[in-house]
């Protein structure tokens, strides 16, 4: 995980959003290959040493993305190098091609196949609860199996990007402009 995620992150209890502490014990350049973060307001910690920090009750995905990187990249709308943007879920499994066609953004993948790896611009989380702060991502492309945090996701990103679902479009929440919605995929942008 690369330290500068860190500053993205939540803990995933119940209560107000809150910041992570990281203590990192192997660091690869700018990752962490093996560290503990931790939450000052309730306590909860985790630990890895595999480069994947297993924020509990993530389990990998098994069904197929919601698109191609392609298509993923043109509703995103993401231009310029810079930032975060999140796959989650049967997403991830788009995160090596969408990271060469998305140059200089970083990504981070929830809860992905079994064989996804981290790499310098993939970061790969295992969580069951939303991981991701909010305000904090250029975009998120969320899978069929990662539905159960449409809302959290589309709050994650930032105020005039765009998030992209499958299944009912998160037009009840405030702040949230249905760009797009075909073939029960959806893309919003935050205002």
């Amino acid at each position: 995980m690369h330290i500068e995620l860190t500053d993205h992150l939540r803990c995933p209890q119940p209560h107000e959003e809150a910041f992570l502490v990281l203590l990192p014990d192997q660091m690869s350049g700018r990752s962490v290959v093996a560290g503990h973060l931790g939450c000052p307001a309730c306590g909860w910690n985790c630990a890895w040493v595999d480069g994947v920090p297993d924020f509990g009750g993530g389990h990998p995905s098994t069904t197929a993305p919601p698109c191609d990187a392609v298509s993923a990249a043109a509703l995103l709308g993401v231009s310029g190098p810079g930032g975060w943007v999140v796959l989650a879920g049967s997403a991830a499994a788009l995160a090596d091609e969408l990271a060469e066609l998305l140059p200089g953004v970083s990504l981070v993948v929830i809860n992905p196949p079994v064989n996804t790896t981290p790499s310098e611009r993939v970061n790969v989380l295992r969580s069951g609860a939303w991981p991701i702060k909010e305000h904090a991502m250029r975009g998120v492309v969320l899978g069929s199996d990662a539905g159960a945090w449409r809302d959290a996701a589309v709050r994650s990103v930032l105020p005039g990007l765009r998030a992209v679902g499958v299944g009912a479009p998160p037009v009840e929440l405030p702040g949230v402009e249905l760009l797009a919605e075909a073939d029960g995929v959806w893309v919003v942008r935050r205002r």
